[in-house]
C-alpha cells in the first residue's frame, strides 16, 4: 500500500511559512510566464479576428505589409472583375483600399504616434461584418470626413466626436465613432478613398479585398491571378494574411517572455530544491520509521514528488489568479509589420492555463527531484538513528 497522498500535503501545512515563501517564488515566476502567453495570444486573436476566411486579400508581388503594397487603378480593376466576386445587394462585394499612415498625439501623454488611416469604398463597410457604427454617422463620400475606431478616439488628441484633424494639407472632420470588437480595425480611422488619395497625391491603391462566392474557389483564383503577367501581385486569404502580421512581434515577445521565465525559474527551482532538502534534514527519522513500517524505497521517493509537485501547483495558483486578472486590461503597442499603433487585450485561454499548470508542478518536481532521491537513498540504519 503506497504512502496515502495527505501525509504529503500535511506536512506542506506544517510549515506553512517555509511553504508559503517557495510557492510565492513559483508563482511570481507562473506569473511571468502566463502574462507572455496572455500578451501574445491577445495580439494573435486581435489581428486574426481582423480577418475573415471568406475574404481574400491582393497586394504587390514581395509586399508585406499594405503599408508597402501599391496597384494602379487597371491592375485594380482586373482584380474586382474575376468569377469569384460575391455578389451584395449594390453590385460585386469587392473594394480597392488605400492605407496611409500619420502622426497623432496621444490624449494623455502628447506624444506622437504612427496612426493607421484606411480609405474605403462603400463595399468595405459589408465586407467587413464586425465594424458597427457606434456613434455619430458614416462619411460621406466625396467628402474630407473621417470614422474613428472606438479606441483611436479614445487615446488621440482630434480623433473624438466632433472634432477636426489637420493633414495633408486638409481639414478632416471626425463625424462618427465605430466599434469593431476586439478587431484591429479598432485602431484605425476610415475615410473616402479617393479623397485620401487627392490628399496624399497618390494614383494606385494599397490593395484590394473580396468577398468569395465559394471560400474553396480561392485557389484557383490564387493561381490564376498570381501568373497574370500583368499582375505583379500576391493572394492571400485575409485571416491569415493578418494572422502573419501579428508573428513578428507576438515572436519577440514570447521569446522575451520566456528569457525572462528561465531566468526567475532557475531560482524558484533553486527555492523549491532548498525547501525539499530542509523538508529531508528534518525528517530523517519519520523517514526511518516508514522505511522499518515496510514501506520501500519507491515509495518514500514517490511521497516527497508529490509533497514538492503540490508545492508547484500552489504555486500556479498564486501566480495565475493575478495573471487572469490581466484580461481586463488593455494594452497597445506598435504593429512592427504596419508601424501603426495596435490596441489590444491580455487573452487567458485554456490551453494557456494548461501550460502554466505543467510549467509550475514541472518546477516543483524538477526542485524536489534531487531531495526526493536523497531522502529515498538514505539507509535504514541511520534514519533510524536519526530519531
Amino acid at each position: 500500500m503506497p504512502i496515502p497522498l495527505s501525509y504529503s500535503y500535511r506536512n506542506l501545512l506544517a510549515r506553512r511559512l517555509t511553504t508559503l515563501l517557495t510557492a510565492g517564488g513559483m508563482g511570481l515566476v507562473v506569473f511571468v510566464f502566463a502574462a507572455a502567453l496572455m500578451l501574445t495570444e491577445g495580439l494573435r486573436q486581435t489581428l486574426v479576428a481582423t480577418g475573415s476566411f471568406d475574404n481574400a486579400i491582393v497586394l504587390r508581388a514581395g509586399s508585406e505589409t499594405e503599408v508597402q503594397s501599391v496597384l494602379d487603378r487597371t491592375q485594380a480593376g482586373i482584380i474586382s472583375s474575376q468569377p469569384e466576386v460575391a455578389q451584395g445587394p449594390d453590385g460585386p462585394l469587392v473594394a480597392s483600399e488605400a492605407i496611409v499612415l500619420i502622426n497623432l498625439p496621444k490624449r494623455s501623454t502628447g506624444s506622437p504616434t504612427n496612426v493607421m488611416i484606411r480609405g474605403v469604398q462603400p463595399a468595405s463597410f459589408l465586407l467587413r461584418r464586425e465594424v458597427k457604427l457606434a456613434q455619430g454617422r458614416w462619411f460621406r463620400p466625396g467628402s474630407n470626413e473621417l470614422v474613428a475606431g472606438n479606441l483611436v478616439a479614445r487615446r488621440f488628441a482630434g480623433a473624438g466626436l466632433g472634432e477636426t484633424l489637420r493633414f495633408a494639407m486638409r481639414t478632416w472632420r471626425l463625424v462618427g465613432i465605430m466599434d469593431a470588437g476586439n478587431t484591429g480595425f479598432s485602431s484605425e480611422i476610415w475615410g473616402d478613398v479617393e479623397q485620401l488619395l487627392q490628399a496624399f497625391r497618390r494614383s494606385g491603391f494599397s490593395d484590394v479585398i473580396m468577398r468569395l462566392k465559394n471560400p474553396a474557389a480561392f485557389p484557383e483564383l490564387q493561381v490564376r491571378l498570381e501568373a497574370d503577367p500583368r499582375l505583379p501581385v500576391q493572394v492571400r486569404r485575409e485571416v491569415e494574411f493578418y494572422e502573419a502580421q501579428s508573428k513578428r512581434l507576438a515572436d519577440f515577445i514570447k521569446v522575451l517572455g520566456m528569457v525572462l521565465t528561465s531566468i526567475f525559474g532557475l531560482g524558484a527551482v533553486l527555492g523549491a530544491m532548498v525547501t525539499m532538502y530542509a523538508q529531508v534534514g528534518a525528517r530523517i527519522g519519520e523517514i526511518g520509521t516508514l522505511r522499518a513500517l515496510g514501506f520501500p524505497r519507491r515509495d518514500i521517493l514517490l511521497a516527497f514528488l508529490v509533497e514538492a509537485a503540490l508545492l508547484g501547483l500552489a504555486g500556479w495558483a498564486i501566480g495565475l489568479i493575478p495573471a487572469s486578472l490581466l484580461n481586463f486590461y488593455t494594452l497597445s503597442t506598435l504593429n512592427w509589420s504596419s508601424f501603426a499603433e495596435i490596441t489590444f487585450r491580455f487573452r487567458l485561454t485554456p490551453g494557456i492555463i494548461l501550460q502554466s499548470l505543467a510549467f509550475g508542478v514541472g518546477m516543483g518536481l524538477l526542485g524536489g527531484l534531487l531531495p526526493s532521491l536523497k531522502a529515498a537513498r538514505l539507509p535504514l540504519l541511520e534514519a533510524l538513528r536519526a530519531q
